[in-house]
């Protein structure tokens, strides 16, 4: 079992899901723990019904977030969950309709009205992160009852972990408006281009990002990482199955075929497997000097230009896919791929100025057919 994988692929173990995982990281963290305070700046939490490894991004990331929730009133409703979690006991049990009397109360931006379908999917969304989370349990029912029937009831437990949910700041956090704040926030009385500061902020980037991209020959988080690139990778291999690449503005960690570290790409799926193919049309065409990328490795180019882009690589390839691509039109496949390139960092969309950056990953990571695979050119006119 590899430690650091299972902490950060984790919110938290915890005990009563797996016991011997618990005690299996319990038991053999000490060394681990020094890496990541000296490293990372991380603070490992064991308690008696779970070990949590406290992972604070060092930049904010289109990935960060929860994925399953569609609206920033389910953010809110979380929060309000937390609320009315926190003086409850643990094992405690409470009813659905105690909770939704409780968000009612609590939410001030709007008046909550539970008799709207779409209001009481939105509060399921929630109650399906907090029980995959173990915030609390279920007894009896199901929340799913609640979607059909807005007096339906479903019978839960407490179990004791939601006051261990959220971070816990030593700064007053109200007067925050932008994700800035909060990276700018455990190293607000320090310099945060020298000693530990930027360390850790380093550590943290190469570990969580897709990519670490140099802003500039001011960069100090890249000078850093070019600077002490073979100490970066050697601490990393200690308790991880990778490799760090170091090019000219762009520097990746690459898991090995026996890791697992989160979401990686590419993934196991038919998604990534067609944005490889698009990834290869598009360094085809830099080869060809269709395409030019800019001295920091970028492309920037027109929305537009790079949706058209998406609908040429679609008529070209489109033969292969499997039938849930194949029949997507023009534009729910150019969404798509818009949407998860983004989630990915892979493109950076300015909306103001309909233009796109097209990152170097795009270069570095592609696939193609077969040599003997025959394309059958796709000629619809949508």
């Amino acid at each position: 079992m590899n430690i650091l994988e299972e902490l950060m692929n984790e919110r938290w173990i915890v005990k009563a899901k797996d016991k011997d995982k618990y005690y299996y990281i319990k038991d053999n963290i000490g060394e681990l723990k020094k890496f990541l305070a000296e490293k990372l700046g991380y603070h490992i939490f064991v308690t008696p019904a779970m070990i949590k490894l406290e992972k604070i991004p060092g930049k904010a990331e289109n990935w960060m977030g929860v994925e399953d929730f569609t609206d920033p009133i389910e953010y809110g409703f979380l929060c309000i969950i937390l609320m009315f979690l926190e003086d409850k006991e643990a094992e405690e049990q409470f009813v659905l309709s105690q909770l939704t009397e409780y968000i009612s109360s609590k939410y001030q931006d709007a008046e909550i009205d539970w008799t709207k379908y779409h209001t009481r999917r939105q509060l399921i969304h929630v109650i399906k992160f907090c029980l995959k989370n173990s915030l609390f349990t279920i007894d009896d029912g199901t929340e799913e009852e609640f979607s059909s029937n807005y007096e339906a009831e479903a019978l839960y437990a407490n179990t004791g972990l939601s006051r261990y949910f959220m971070r816990n700041f030593t700064t007053d956090i109200m007067g925050y408006s932008k994700p800035k704040d909060f990276e700018n926030s455990e190293w607000m009385d320090m310099n945060q281009d020298r000693g530990f500061a930027r360390r850790h902020r380093v550590y943290r980037r190469i570990l969580m990002s897709m990519g670490v991209y140099s802003e500039g020959t001011e960069d100090e988080d890249f000078v850093y990482i070019k600077h002490y690139r073979n100490m970066i990778e050697n601490d990393l291999e200690q308790y991880l199955d990778c490799n760090l690449q170091v090019h000219k503005t762009s520097a990746y960690l690459v898991i090995g075929k026996d890791g697992e570290l989160g979401r990686t790409f590419p993934e196991n799926n038919t998604l990534s497997d067609i944005i490889l193919l698009f990834h290869n049309m598009i360094r085809q065409k830099v080869t060809q000097g269709i395409l030019n990328a800019s001295v920091d490795e970028n492309m920037d180019m027109s929305l537009a230009g790079f949706e058209q882009l998406i609908n040429e690589f679609r008529q070209k390839y489109r033969s292969g896919f499997i039938k849930t691509y194949r029949d997507k039109t023009s534009g729910e496949f150019t969404e798509l791929l818009k949407k998860y390139m983004i989630f990915m960092e892979m493109i950076q969309i300015d909306l103001i100025h309909n233009q796109v950056t097209i990152r170097p990953i795009v270069g570095k990571i592609t696939g193609q057919y077969p040599e003997d695979y025959k394309m059958e050119e796709s000629n619809d006119a949508e």
